[in-house]
């Protein structure tokens, strides 16, 4: 029976271990995916928990029937629900083809101050990728 005992206690750490909650910055950095029209957009926030001077986000396209020849910082817009918007400084993808992945990167400040300062949800909107308005929403309180 004392043999039992540390196989159970290994065994209730395991289950204990696995019903954890993910980590905070597992929540926020979560991948964001819109289906509309024929191209498929994903994307994965890389640094919203410990931002620097720069937010970045990667950027994944996908389609087999349009051309993915666009600049997203033309096309993109980053919001927060305290009524801070920021236009992108540098999009690093490819321009063309139909599988196309690069950084999409926005400035963390605005008038001196970053644009996360009490915000509880942070937006990017991407429109003009086959006529459709993209809009993908973080829930930053879960950081």
């Amino acid at each position: 029976m004392k043999r039992f005992i540390p196989v159970l206690l290994l065994l209730a750490s395991l289950l204990l271990a696995s019903c954890a909650s993910p980590a905070p910055s597992a929540l926020v950095n979560v991948p964001k995916i819109d289906n509309q029209g024929a191209v498929t957009v994903t994307v994965t926030p890389l640094n919203l928990d410990k931002p620097g001077e720069i937010l970045d986000f990667d950027v994944s396209m996908s389609t087999h029937s349009v051309e993915l020849g666009m600049d997203l910082t033309t096309l993109s817009t980053l919001t927060t629900d305290t009524g801070v918007s920021i236009s992108p400084s540098q999009w690093d993808g490819p321009v063309g083809g139909h599988h196309v992945e690069g950084t999409l990167s926005f400035p963390a400040t605005k008038d001196g101050k970053s644009i996360l300062e009490g915000a509880k949800n942070l937006t990017l909107t991407i429109t003009g990728v086959d006529n459709a308005t993209r809009t993908l929403t973080w829930d930053l309180s879960a950081k």
